[in-house]
């Protein structure tokens, strides 16, 4: 599902990194974040390097919030 957001993001050139991590703020629940970012952490295997991209961003600003 990630991959698949990441393509429709990726299809909109500029700030698709940006506007996937929005879309996962808004509406994945934060365990599903978590899981995917734990994923990345781990290598990110079968993600879109715009799926990596944007759950790193999340983690930046979980990082910034704390």
């Amino acid at each position: 599902m990630a991959n698949q957001i990441g393509d429709f993001f990726g299809a909109q050139k500029i700030g698709a990194a940006s506007g996937m991590a929005e879309h996962l703020r808004k509406f994945w629940a934060p365990h599903m974040r978590e899981a995917i970012s734990e994923h990345v952490q781990h290598g990110g295997d079968g993600l879109s390097p715009i799926a990596i991209e944007a759950i790193k961003l999340l983690a930046a600003e979980k990082k910034g919030a704390a």
